[in-house]
């Protein structure tokens, strides 16, 4: 089935033309005009990704995302005004997936919706790899992408789990934040590193029972971040 879309954005020429762009590259869109209207809208349906937009009147964007996170995985790519570096880490920090500054190229954002709602398993994978990995008292099941503690469910965002693909694809590996971009489709740059960073960050989060000290999502000097399962 086509992936459902949600475009949150109180202007109506922006929410217009990106439904429309979208809908003609295989979409199933649908707007809302404001966090009110967007809920109202979450209350009854299921979207595959939210393109969210962080100036807007009443709750904003950021206070939105966070909002969101609390009850749902549902990636959300957030669209920023050029500029507004410490609003976009803000946003990831949040449980935004994503972002993209003002103006942009619809191609763009299309390549980065595509690229957050990959989800083919990494074939590098070898078939004697095993498929649970422990992280202490955290399971993380290879085959599903989903992440234990005990019996409980431990929620992940879209850009975690495809964090958590790439990092249990190659145990004990380091991997540079260069890579970790390129893995994630993203553009190169030192603002997509850093917003790695802040991915890291969130994701020992779950994993670590002190992420100030990580023993499995571990920093390796000079070289990035790795991956180091019991």
């Amino acid at each position: 089935m086509d992936a459902h879309l949600l475009i949150v954005d109180d202007d109506e020429r922006i929410r217009t033309l990106l439904q429309k762009f979208l809908m003609r590259h295989g979409f199933l869109v649908t707007a809302a005009r404001d966090a009110g209207h967007a809920r109202r809208i979450l209350a009854g349906l299921d979207f595959d990704l939210i393109v969210l937009d962080v100036m807007m009147p009443g709750e904003d964007g950021l206070a939105l995302t966070a909002s969101l996170r609390e009850t749902m995985e549902t990636p959300i790519l957030l669209l920023t005004a050029k500029g507004e570096t410490g609003n976009r880490i803000e946003g990831l920090e949040a449980g935004a997936d994503d972002y993209l500054a003002k103006p942009f190229e619809p191609k763009e954002l299309l390549l980065r919706i595509n690229a957050i709602l990959r989800r083919m398993p990494d074939t590098r994978a070898e078939d004697t790899a095993p498929k649970v990995l422990s992280l202490g008292a955290i399971r993380y099941d290879l085959e599903r992408g989903e992440m234990w503690q005990g019996d409980v469910l431990v929620r992940l965002t879209a850009t975690e789990i495809l964090l958590m693909k790439i990092f249990s694809a190659q145990p004990g590996q380091p991997l540079s934040r260069a890579k970790l971009v390129e893995e994630l489709g993203r553009d190169r740059g030192q603002a997509q590193e850093r917003a790695v960073d802040v991915q890291i960050t969130r994701l020992r989060r779950k994993i670590e029972d002190n992420p100030k000290q990580p023993r499995y999502l571990q920093t390796v000097r000079g070289a990035g971040y790795m991956l180091a399962p019991d």
